[in-house]
């Protein structure tokens, strides 16, 4: 047998391959070129002699050569972080605090997830959510009733550090059968009339109004809810339209309950960040969150790209 090509910069190519669905996301991960990137996978299939996925496919589909290998490459990279974690509680200990505040309705969607795997990763940390809505969570920060907080906005603050989660798209929500339904893009004044359904926070949070609405000088109607599926219940019942994260609608587009457009011809791209006090950015636990945090977010959610 040959020697083998394989190095861990592959293993985590194939990764960021299976978690994006495409070479231009998964360079962007890798921190990569595309040309590069596809340089490297093509040496591996002439290496091997076999295709690694299927290239007209959207997303991106492995071969099962290709699956053999991402196998691999989730094992590797699996074990390879538990040493790394074992290392850090050798040097730092296993026990701490963190507390998180989040601004987003939605975020509990990845939130949780990610926080079931970190605690069986760190279970001497004390995780916990500050309680309730916080429009402000980096000044919780400041004032120490937080370690963390997620926020859509990486305003420079002394003393706070912003590390970069995801972008998402936005998309536009109505009832099957709206007037609009069948149209692909929204442009800002096809919201004029209609009624926005909003969850129940300042203007300067929604990046609908933020960045779309108010530069056009459009202000709709509004109606507010706090929860996600109420949202989506009122716009079945055609009470008005809503603009939410694609990976929170998508399994009710999937059942037929609503109908979505692009918000725009580029399409509506929110961001994520993590705001953390500067002194606790190199924490190997708080650092392990956040890569938690990313990777179980690419694996499940749909429609996440690189924040640079």
């Amino acid at each position: 047998m040959s020697q083998s090509l394989l190095e861990l910069r592959h293993l985590k190519t194939l990764l960021a391959l299976a978690e994006t669905g495409s070479v231009s996301q998964a360079a962007k991960r890798v921190f990569l070129t595309q040309s590069a990137l596809s340089h490297q996978l093509k040496a591996l299939e002439e290496h091997y002699g076999l295709p690694l996925f299927e290239r007209k496919t959207q997303p991106l589909r492995f071969t099962p050569a290709g699956e053999r290998l991402l196998a691999l490459a989730r094992e590797v990279t699996a074990r390879i972080a538990a040493a790394e974690r074992d290392m850090v509680r050798l040097r730092e200990g296993e026990a701490g605090e963190l507390r998180i505040a989040v601004e987003c309705h939605t975020c509990f969607d990845w939130l949780m997830p990610a926080m079931d795997a970190f605690r069986r990763h760190w279970p001497a940390v004390e995780l916990d959510i500050v309680s309730g809505f916080h429009a402000d969570p980096v000044g919780l920060l400041l004032t120490r009733r937080a370690d963390l907080a997620i926020t859509s906005e990486a305003e420079p603050l002394d003393g706070i550090s912003y590390q970069p989660l995801f972008a998402y798209e936005m998309v536009v929500i109505m009832a099957n059968d709206h007037p609009l339904a069948g149209k692909p893009v929204w442009q800002a004044e096809d919201f004029a009339a209609e009624t926005l359904i909003q969850y129940p926070v300042p203007d300067a949070m929604l990046d609908l109004l933020r960045k779309v609405l108010k530069p056009a000088g459009v202000n709709p109607a509004r109606r507010s809810s706090e929860l996600t599926v109420a949202i989506i219940q009122l716009v079945a019942s055609r009470r008005g339209v809503a603009a939410l994260p694609y990976w929170a609608v998508q399994p009710y587009l999937q059942r037929g309950y609503v109908s979505s457009a692009r918000i725009g011809e580029a399409g509506l791209q929110s961001e994520l960040y993590a705001a953390l006090r500067s002194d606790d950015s190199a924490l190997g636990y708080m650092q392990d969150f956040l890569h938690t945090v990313q990777e179980q977010s690419f694996a499940t959610l749909p429609g996440l790209s690189v924040l640079g």
